[in-house]
């Protein structure tokens, strides 16, 4: 199944061939998608599909959605209607395809995803993630909302579920808690980039103490689950400023995210975590940092409630143990 910009292919928009796929899909079904800059607004729901872009920079998948947009009859979108793609079937991969979206900066337009994953085995082979605030949202959506009575979007209401995701020599960029959610999800060897949303008078200079440029996780963990974000020989890199950029903070209070040997640049805070001002997720969430190097990498100045981890304790993070579940995933086992 073949889709093209010019026409050439099967179909010329990538949604057009999804339709295509049986609705009761039991077998991969591969779309090679071919250089170009798709500007749709994706909806998948079927199983076993495979997207394979030609190259990763030119084969753009993008839209402009965001939170602050308001539909036809007034209401807002807000966060889980602003996505470029929404995945919502098992048994999804992709690979070599950039997914944008061109909203702007949250300041201006609020939360705007790239792609919204809500799917179990779900892979991702050197894909782009494009954005601001809200890049990247790894479902299932929490039990429910914080401070209104419905998520809105795709999949508000429905049960909980614990899903895996597997995110390898992928590309991420966002500022405000570009990666978030209550996934269980491994991240190999990605590159995760924090764009700079502060302003400075004497540039370059060091951020304020109460100054953020941004914080790269936000996760949502369900409390019985043993492992949330895992990053594995990831580089964290950026524009934002120095010591301006937070490791991650509690969506939910039992949020999980380790870094292990991972590369981190000098726009990381020396204290790396931040509590989102919630004081009694110190005891509950599971911040861990294992052999880390660069300049961003300062285990003596971490948050005091967050965990080195012993060569003993990194032993457990590892690929097969975290994806394999009950049905034995091996998502890296071409490796």
């Amino acid at each position: 199944m073949i889709v093209a910009a010019d026409g050439s292919g099967d179909w010329k928009t990538i949604q057009e061939a999804v339709d295509a796929v049986p609705e009761d899909n039991k077998q991969w079904v591969t779309i090679q998608i071919k250089n170009g800059v798709y500007r749709e607004k994706l909806h998948i729901e079927k199983p076993y599909i495979r997207l394979s872009g030609e190259e990763t920079e030119n084969t753009v998948i993008e839209y402009g959605d965001y939170a602050k947009k308001r539909f036809p009859n007034g209401e807002l979108y807000h966060t889980f209607h602003s996505y470029t793609i929404f995945i919502g079937a098992d048994n999804f991969t992709s690979e070599r395809i950039t997914f944008a979206n061109t909203a702007g900066r949250g300041e201006e337009v609020g939360q705007a995803l790239a792609a919204y994953v809500d799917g179990d085995r779900v892979s991702f082979r050197d894909c782009r993630f494009i954005g601001h605030q809200d890049t990247l949202f790894t479902g299932p959506l929490p039990a429910a909302p914080m401070k209104r009575s419905s998520f809105g979007g795709p999949r508000d209401g429905a049960p909980v579920r614990n899903v895996r995701q597997y995110y390898e020599d992928c590309y991420i960029e966002g500022d405000v808690d570009f990666i978030f959610g209550s996934a269980t999800a491994v991240f190999r060897r990605c590159e995760i980039f924090s764009k700079n949303r502060l302003t400075f008078e004497n540039e370059p200079g060091f951020a304020p103490p109460e100054a953020s440029s941004g914080w790269i996780t936000a996760a949502s963990t369900p409390e019985d689950v043993p492992f949330g974000y895992v990053f594995i020989g990831c580089r964290l890199t950026g524009d934002a400023p120095p010591h301006s950029v937070y490791l991650g903070r509690p969506w939910r209070n039992h949020a999980k995210v380790a870094f292990l040997s991972c590369w981190m640049g000098e726009h990381i805070r020396p204290e790396g975590w931040h509590n989102w001002n919630k004081p009694e997720s110190e005891s509950t969430a599971a911040y861990a940092e294992y052999r880390n190097i660069g300049p961003g990498s300062d285990p003596i100045r971490r948050a005091s409630w967050t965990h080195q981890l012993s060569e003993a304790e990194a032993e457990a993070y590892t690929v097969a143990s975290i994806m394999s579940g009950e049905d034995g995933w091996r998502p890296h086992a071409e490796d």
